[in-house]
């Protein structure tokens, strides 16, 4: 499926790229609080992913302050989209789950807003593909999202090429998280050293969410590069699935994302006391051998 890319739409944006990292870093936003307290005690970031709507819609909210309570930093919401291309079977699964469901972007919207209720500092990521937003519109998206309590958007099909496209997102004071890959070309890895805020998103290998196939010095030497060109933060994700891993990322990365292993272990659950344990069970290992 390829993304609908309304060309009035795209030009508008287009017109406003120049100015928008000045509107962005003006604007206070809890994504680069935390990496700054992260930072300043000398501790790894947790990023831990979740799908919206998954295991059940009503569960969204509660598996969201479970990860808080097990020891995220920041949480990645994933809103469900039937061509998820860059996700392995397990969150492809999940995905379909919550489509089943009924799941919208605006649904999502609302869960992260009933979030803030009781949470007014966790920083929220909301990652995705771009058909949905532009179905609901780039600038209403952006405002939403901004409004319901929103931090940062990971849009794994918009490239930096089409960087206009998400000028609304930064505008409303959202951090646009940028992807990187030992595949990206230099001049594109540049370019996404250069754009980053919030953090950037390291992609361990190439090839889809949910594989373990770490090779952590050659990811070593990548994100040291990066790091030398980059002022944002560095998370690692993809092919995360445990301690020991977690472990082995956290002596180079600035964060650790971890997301098919957790989905698939909630998976089934049927009620807020289990999603509770389960969070419990698989994240707190992880957040005691990040601080050890």
């Amino acid at each position: 499926m390829q993304p609908v890319r309304p060309g009035r739409q795209g030009r508008a944006h287009h017109r406003r790229a120049r100015g928008h990292r000045t509107v962005s870093t003006a604007i206070d936003n809890r994504l680069d609080r935390r990496f700054t307290a992260l930072k300043a005690a000398g501790r790894t970031g947790l990023v831990p992913f979740i799908t919206a709507g998954d295991p059940a819609p009503e569960l969204t909210v509660p598996v969201m302050h479970a990860l808080v309570a097990a020891g995220a930093d920041v949480i990645e919401l994933g809103m469900p989209f039937s061509d998820p291309m860059a996700d392995g079977p397990v969150i492809q699964h999940a995905s379909e789950r919550a489509l089943r469901h009924g799941v919208s972007v605006a649904q999502v919207l609302e869960w992260v807003r009933a979030f803030r209720r009781d949470d007014a500092e966790t920083p929220v990521v909301l990652m995705g593909y771009l058909n949905p937003v532009e179905i609901m519109g780039v600038e209403r998206f952006a405002a939403s999202a901004a409004d319901a309590g929103v931090d940062g958007v990971l849009l794994v099909d918009c490239p930096i090429e089409e960087d206009a496209t998400a000028a609304p997102l930064r505008e409303a004071g959202l951090r646009r998280i940028l992807l990187t890959a030992p595949t990206t070309a230099e001049a594109r890895l540049q370019r996404a050293c250069e754009l980053a805020e919030g953090f950037l998103y390291y992609v361990s290998f190439a090839g889809i969410t949910g594989a373990a196939r770490l090779s952590v010095d050659a990811i070593a030497e990548r994100v040291a590069d990066i790091r030398k060109r980059s002022r944002a933060p560095v998370a690692v994700g993809f092919g995360v699935r445990d301690a020991d891993s977690a472990r082995a990322i956290a002596a180079f990365a600035d964060a650790v994302v971890i997301g098919s292993a957790l989905v698939e272990s909630l998976a089934g659950s049927e009620d807020a006391g289990q999603v509770e344990q389960r969070v419990r069970t698989f994240l707190e290992p992880i957040r005691t051998a990040l601080d050890r």
